[in-house]
């Protein structure tokens, strides 16, 4: 058996970016706004200033009007600080599972549905850099286009039978993050998409605000707590969580396969 090193490679040295810098947006068109909203559900979030509804029946109308706020947003590298607070609502994992108990819960993210749309505009360009860097976990399965639990367990089991053919033992261990996208370290995650994977100029800007200042509370039926600031984590719920979470625990294939 090889014994490990005392240290493990850090985030601080993951492969630096091979790719062209991705710095700028482009040009935001109504159409573009149009086809998100036509495929977009009709569910309105208590953090909606206009129902949701009414901006679907008016697409043409408020189309124009979200392509400006996000050309506009774009071009000065601001999420919109209206955009920034979530009503959380707490969702029990499983039927079975103690109520009364805070740990069972998954906190879910209710957002504007305008912030939505910006978010879904940005990830048509911010998508493609991520994925197809090479400093991207190719064996990532979630949130991931294409893949999903299924993939990896194809992949599992591959290695597997592919170990126990050439005779060789296998070892697998096996992690769970304990509310993984509330741990979320901003400047960590910042630095890593800005070093490793060419965000820079004003993508990084608009990344970086949209991180800064978030705030929630958390309601169940009628009742709502007060408002706090979240300068940890991602919000669950939102479009480009996920994404950005991938990209936060990036090191963690890069890790492994050194050993």
């Amino acid at each position: 058996m090889r014994l490990l090193p005392a240290s493990l490679p850090s985030h601080e040295s993951f492969p630096p970016s091979l790719w062209s810098g991705f710095r700028h947006f482009f040009t935001c068109r109504s159409r573009q706004v149009r086809k998100l909203l036509s495929s977009s559900l009709s569910k309105s979030s208590v953090m909606d200033i206009i129902p949701t509804s009414l901006i679907l029946r008016c697409q043409f109308v408020f189309s124009e009007i979200i392509a400006h706020l996000a050309n506009l947003s774009f071009s000065e590298g601001k999420f919109p600080d209206k955009f920034k607070q979530a009503s959380v609502t707490p969702l029990l994992k499983g039927r079975s599972l103690d109520k009364s108990a805070p740990f069972n819960y998954r906190p879910i993210s209710n957002l504007n549905f305008i912030s939505k749309i910006l978010q879904r505009l940005f990830l048509t360009c911010f998508q493609p850099q991520i994925l197809d860097s090479p400093n991207f976990n190719n064996c990532q399965s979630a949130y991931r286009p294409g893949c999903s639990t299924e993939s990896a367990v194809q992949l599992l089991l591959h290695r597997i039978y592919s170990t126990s053919d050439e005779g060789r033992l296998m070892l697998l261990v096996s992690l769970d993050l304990s509310a993984a996208f509330d741990m979320v370290e901003h400047a960590t995650l910042l630095d890593r998409l800005s070093c490793s994977f060419g965000v820079l100029g004003v993508a990084y800007s608009w990344i970086r605000s949209y991180l800064d200042g978030r705030a929630q509370s958390v309601r169940m039926g009628s009742y709502s707590s007060a408002v706090t600031s979240c300068p940890v984590g991602v919000p669950q719920g939102s479009v480009l969580g996920p994404l950005l979470f991938s990209a936060y625990t990036s090191p963690l294939s890069t890790i492994a396969k050194s050993h």
